[in-house]
């Protein structure tokens, strides 16, 4: 019995053996290839496609993003987006003459794409050999879903981004532009976090449009070739309506916050300190300043919702009034503990820094609000936060000239009604109103609001803030970015204020 078992078990694998390989049995394969998986396809050589290289599919269902009403569009070139690979935004640029004009952003299509040639024309990949009969509108008037991209991610990734339709928000040019400055030609778009080209076409609709200090703009990317042979993206406006101006008036933020220190070696108490820098030249018996850190710890009271915002003092916000001293523009200056040592008890001492307002706060109260504590900032990954304002008397209406979270635990802010929360102000983190919908929302944690910086959880990390600020137009040309310093015992004051620091574009 047992040898026939075994004969029977080896006909049976045999059997299967020799039976046709179905990796889906039972299954039908879908007619429809997302873009995601064509742009694969290309591998730097023209690529026919067919439904076996297409895994059994022969066509795209995407959704219409190009108009050639503005007159800024490749001439003939339809371009379609998808999401159906794993929710991936791809795009794919199609070829199709003077009829690429019939169709609008919105209309939903089915392309018959086999047969076509994926190749690049001029950088930019395209499926060629596709006419208007191979291409069916099943719909008109969809909703096509925003895509907030940074200029830097286009930047590093230009191929994810070809042939989408995305929007660079709060965008604006450096140096300001003149009265006279249209938007024809090539201009380099920064949005904080890089420069990225924007192409108008000088026979565009909108070609004489005056340039903007600060607006959102939407439009396609197309790689075209770099002088380098490398991508170059161009971001290409569609009509007049892609432009959405947000603002006129160049603000200029007088202090801005470069750095603290939360947790140093050993004790907090009377050591802790930020550090800030001037970007115009500021006498502060003449124009007072204030400082205010909020600790949102658990046992940090009032507990609750903030009524007061930044003025709500107890050990939930405690504040520095900058009244007297000089700071030269693009300088450093500090402001925190009488201890004036770089990492806590028994460190290098950087007394002859520039300290504008310094007092031991385990011993005494806040200037106007904030009970004696032993830390300022929160250490238990709840949230802390730093804000700058102009002007000595806060109150639950007073807006910051510069803020900054670290982490976003705790009681922060409601709705309401009423409100209640930290406001915040415009800068290269944080917006009073939403950039995309224009919707108020003056609080952290409250609309887009949510960005905040990694609490290190350690002892002795200084977190340097690096970016690049221009007083002139009133913009971050680069963006702050958060690194964590290890400091020791030793540390010189040069490591705090040398590379990797925030700089005033000169």
């Amino acid at each position: 019995m047992k040898h026939i078992t075994c004969l029977s078990f080896l006909l049976s694998f045999v059997f299967l053996l020799g039976c046709k390989k179905d990796n889906y049995p039972g299954a039908t394969i879908s007619p429809y290839i997302a873009i995601f998986d064509i742009r694969n396809l290309y591998k730097g050589e023209d690529l026919t496609l067919t439904a076996d290289n297409m895994f059994g599919s022969e066509k795209i269902a995407a959704m219409v993003v190009s108009d050639h009403s503005g007159g800024n569009m490749p001439e003939g070139l339809l371009v379609v987006q998808d999401r159906r690979r794993l929710s991936q935004l791809r795009g794919i640029s199609i070829p199709i003459g003077a009829q690429a004009a019939d169709f609008v952003p919105g209309d939903s299509v089915i392309i018959d794409v086999t047969g076509g040639v994926l190749t690049k024309v001029d950088g930019v990949l395209q499926i060629t050999g596709i006419t208007p009969d191979d291409i069916t509108k099943v719909s008109s008037g969809n909703d096509i879903p925003l895509n907030r991209v940074t200029t830097s991610q286009i930047l590093e990734r230009p191929d994810r981004y070809e042939s989408t339709l995305l929007v660079v928000v709060k965008g604006g040019f450096d140096p300001l532009p003149a009265p006279t400055d249209v938007m024809s030609g090539d201009k380099l778009l920064n949005d904080g976090f890089g420069e990225l080209t924007l192409h108008t076409e000088p026979t565009a609709t909108f070609a004489d449009t005056t340039l903007k200090i600060n607006a959102n703009y939407y439009g396609i990317v197309f790689n075209f070739n770099g002088k380098d042979g490398q991508p170059a993206p161009q971001l290409r406006l569609r009509t007049a309506e892609d432009l959405a101006v947000l603002s006129s008036t160049v603000e200029i933020t007088p202090v801005i916050i470069t750095g603290f220190m939360s947790d140093l070696s050993g004790g907090d108490g009377n050591y802790e300190y930020i550090q800030l820098m001037a970007t115009r030249d500021i006498d502060f018996a003449a124009t007072p300043f204030s400082v205010v850190v909020t600790n949102n710890a658990n046992a940090s009271t009032p507990t609750g919702y903030p009524a007061n915002g930044w003025a709500t003092g107890g050990r939930r916000t405690f504040k520095f009034d900058l009244t007297s001293g000089t700071a030269a523009k693009g300088t450093f200056f500090y402001v925190g503990g009488a201890g004036k040592m770089i990492n806590g008890s028994s460190s290098t001492s950087i007394a002859s820094a520039n300290w504008i307002r310094a007092f031991d706060y385990t011993e005494n109260d806040g200037d106007g609000f904030g009970t004696k504590t032993g830390g300022l900032f929160a250490n238990s990954g709840n949230a802390s936060g730093l804000a700058v304002f102009e002007g000595t008397d806060i109150t639950v209406d007073s807006r910051p000239v510069d803020v900054m979270f670290i982490a976003t635990g705790g009681s922060l802010y409601t709705p309401g009604p009423p409100p209640m929360g930290y406001r915040i102000t415009n800068t290269d983190f944080y917006d009073v109103k939403n950039p995309i919908t224009l919707e108020d929302q003056p609080f952290y944690r409250n609309g887009t609001n949510t960005l905040s910086l990694v609490y290190n959880g350690g002892q002795g990390y200084f977190n340097l803030l690096g970016g690049e600020y221009n007083p002139a137009t009133g913009r971050w040309i680069k963006a702050r970015s958060q690194t964590a310093l290890l400091l020791t015992k030793q540390s010189l004051i040069t490591e705090i204020e040398g590379e990797g620091s925030t700089t005033l574009k000169q």
